[in-house]
This record gives structure tokens, C-alpha cells and sequence, in this order.
């Protein structure tokens, strides 16, 4: 029996996996007359409310940070003005700079607007515009001399004061605690791009991007929370738990109706990425790792197990055939195609999966099939399949580990009689 199972396993393996990969690469989108490219892109702007995958070398040329430079008039609005008022009116941008006879004012919060300054204000793009627009002031050109030094820092909202708090409110106390203040920039809840708005509620763990100079943003740091690590950190301490806790679930072994069944180590694993994801989602101060190191150790991984798959069946594939015939091929190709045709079909009409990206990663996970979940993702540019192959996959993988013992226990049986 282990015989026949190892010819069998070596004669339908390169179809097997090869099938998989035409059908949701080639067939499938020929068939249906879709552009994966294009509805990943499509898919990927849907997740991220609306913000486009840019291609290598493209770039946004309309920047969401802006500097402006405003002369005060004599009829101006904002004559009298403090800093402290100038800057508490806008969430989203502030007064960096004043000159005041050709000379760079040493300003604090208290210092009001004359006639004749030039004001230099940054902030997004949008909140300048209003600002103008409530000062009714006369934007003039900034001078090439001029540096205005900011930073982006991105702090997790971990201050018991600041939950449930509105954004402006903590923006207004931010403010009491620097002279020229802060503005937000930026606004993350679990991995998700939030608008900013005056009423936005914070909640704990929210990751706040401050932009203001350095000695301002430090003034107000603890106020808010600590700060985000670096993008070019690993974790290296809960991604190794993560890993032994992938490699111990996958050692779980149960019986289903006297079967054992266990899910593997890559199954494992993948359900403690999940975990460690999540808890990320929740928890941004845990499991930093570098986006390059991790696309690269997926690509890289996926094809190395292709590869090495591929040469130990190879060679055992080419004498099983001399010795068998096609037979056993043509099987094997039987049961790699139709089980595809018939969960695409079922999956897109019968569930309604109806994004042709998300249709296709149910295919490759239900087969568990990587190598085809690795074309497709080359196919795709991005990683919209990975939601839809990570569920089927992980209810494939215990599913045809319950079935193959019960297949070849029926097969026994019948043959026995």
C-alpha cells in the first residue's frame, strides 16, 4: 500500500501542482474575461478607502503636506491674533514661522499678528487652504532661502486621559504644551487609515502621526503615548514564539470518528500568523518586521519549496510512467481539474464571491495548493489573495487530512470484498 501510495503521489504531483496554477492564472480569467491585475488593483483601493497601489517608479505628485506663505494686510483677520489662538482653530495645520521686518521672529504662543508680517503656515494640504481662506490673507512666494525642519512621528494612543476623547480636544492640550504646535497628519486604527476630524474619537492603541518640529512634538509626546518603532525593526522575540507556537499546533493531533487527524506544520504556522497579525492589529508596540524582509521571505520561500519539490519528483515521476503507462497522469490530471471547476462555479454563483481576485484565492486554498497561490500573487502585484486562500486553506488542509485515510480505508474495503 505505501508503495502504490508513493508512485501515485510522484506520478500526479507535477500536475497537481502545475493544474492549479493554469486554471487560476490562464483558464479561469480567460474564461470569464478578467484582467487580474486590474481588479487587484481595483480590490486594493476598495481596502484601503480608495488609496491606489503605485506601480515602481510612480509617485503622487499632489503632496498632502503643503507650506504656503501669507502676507498680512492691514485689513486682515488675523491681526491681534496670538499664536495660541491662530494655531487652536486649525486641527490639521500650524503656524511654523513669522518675520517681521525682514527679520525671523523669536515668536512664542503669546505673540500676536502686525500688519506686514509674513506668515509661513504648514499643515495638510486641505487645512491651509481653509486657513487662508478664514484670514482672507494674500499668499505670496516663500522665499528659496527659507528651511522649515518638521517630523513625522507616529505615537500609539496609550493614555488612559486621551481614550474617548475627541481629536481636537487632545489637540487643544497638545497645544498648551508647545509654542508653535502640532498638527495630525495621519490617523491609523487597527492597520486601517481613519479621516481626520474634529470629533474623531480616540481609542487605545490608535496610532496618532504628529508633524511639527522636533522640539515641539517632544513636548507633547508623553502626553499622547510612546512612540512607534522603527520600520526597519524585527521583532525578533514574538515572531520566534510565533513560530514554535505554529510548529506546536501543528503537532495537535485528534480523532475524527477514529481518525487521527493532525494539521501540519504549515497549517500551524499559518494559524499563529494570524494570531500574532491580529494581535498587532490591536497592539502596534508588538511583532514589527520590515514590509521588504517579509515580501521577500514569502517570494523567496514559495519558490525555493517549488523548486525542491520539483526535483525530488521529477525523477521519480519519469519512471513511474515508463513502468505504468499515462494512466495513472491522466487520473491524477482528472482529479486536479474538475474539484477546481467545481468550487470556482460553486464559489462565484452559488456564494456569490463575485470579485474575481477573492474567487480565485478560494480556488488555490481549497486546493491548499501553494505554488498556485504564488503565481497567482505574482499575477495579482499585491496581496489581495491572501484573505480569501488563508480560510480555505486552513479548512482544506484538515478536510483532506480527514479524507485520506477514509479514501483508502473504503478503497481497502472494496477490495477486500
Amino acid at each position: 500500500m505505501q508503495t502504490n501510495v508513493a508512485v501515485g503521489y510522484a506520478v500526479t504531483y507535477i500536475f497537481g501542482s502545475l493544474g492549479p496554477i493554469l486554471m487560476v492564472t490562464w483558464v479561469f480569467p480567460t474564461l470569464m474575461k478578467w484582467d487580474i491585475r486590474s481588479e487587484a488593483i481595483a480590490l486594493e483601493e476598495k481596502n484601503s478607502n480608495g488609496k491606489r497601489d503605485l506601480a515602481d517608479g510612480e509617485f503622487n505628485a499632489v503632496t498632502a503636506l503643503v507650506t504656503r506663505a501669507f502676507k498680512v494686510t492691514n485689513d486682515d483677520k488675523l491681526i491681534g491674533k496670538t499664536l495660541a489662538q491662530l494655531n487652536q482653530s486649525s486641527l490639521a495645520a500650524c503656524i511654523e514661522l513669522i518675520e517681521r521686518d525682514g527679520k525671523e521672529l523669536s515668536a512664542d504662543k503669546f505673540t500676536a499678528l502686525k500688519a506686514g508680517d509674513l506668515v509661513v503656515v504648514t499643515g495638510r494640504r486641505n487645512a491651509v487652504h481653509e486657513l487662508q481662506s478664514e484670514a482672507q490673507s494674500n499668499e505670496v512666494a516663500l522665499p528659496e532661502s527659507y528651511e522649515v525642519i518638521e517630523e513625522n512621528r507616529q505615537l500609539i494612543a496609550d493614555n488612559r486621559k486621551l481614550i474617548g476623547r475627541s481629536l481636537k480636544e487632545i489637540k487643544d492640550s497638545s497645544n498648551q504644551r508647545s509654542f508653535r504646535g502640532v498638527y495630525v497628519t495621519d490617523y491609523m486604527r487597527a492597520g486601517t487609515s481613519v479621516a481626520i476630524t474634529q470629533d474623531l474619537i480616540v481609542e487605545k492603541n490608535d496610532v496618532i502621526q504628529l508633524t511639527g518640529t522636533a522640539q515641539d512634538i517632544n513636548r507633547v509626546e508623553k502626553y499622547i503615548g510612546k512612540r512607534m518603532g522603527s520600520a526597519t525593526m524585527t521583532d525578533f522575540i514574538v515572531l520566534g514564539f510565533g513560530m514554535v507556537l505554529g510548529l506546536l499546533i501543528g503537532l495537535i493531533s485528534f480523532k475524527i470518528a477514529g481518525i487521527p487527524v493532525t494539521i501540519g506544520s504549515g497549517a500551524g504556522c499559518l494559524i499563529s500568523g494570524l494570531l500574532v497579525g491580529w494581535l498587532r492589529s490591536r497592539n502596534p508596540h508588538v511583532a514589527q518586521f520590515p514590509v521588504g524582509a517579509a515580501n521577500f521571505i514569502r517570494d523567496f520561500g514559495l519558490a525555493a519549496f517549488v523548486g525542491i519539490v520539483g526535483l525530488q519528483a521529477g525523477p521519480q515521476a519519469v519512471d513511474t510512467i515508463k513502468e505504468h503507462g499515462m494512466s495513472l497522469l491522466f487520473l491524477g490530471m482528472a482529479v486536479t481539474i474538475i474539484p477546481q471547476i467545481i468550487s470556482f462555479f460553486f464559489s462565484y454563483f452559488v456564494l456569490k464571491i463575485k470579485n474575481p481576485v477573492e474567487a480565485l484565492g478560494c480556488v488555490t486554498g481549497g486546493r491548499s495548493a501553494n505554488p498556485a497561490f504564488a503565481a497567482l500573487m505574482e499575477k495579482t502585484g499585491n496581496a489581495t489573495p491572501v484573505f480569501s486562500f488563508t480560510v480555505t486553506y486552513a479548512v482544506a488542509n484538515v478536510l483532506l487530512t480527514l479524507w485520506g485515510p477514509i479514501i483508502v480505508g473504503i478503497i481497502t474495503v472494496n477490495a477486500g470484498m
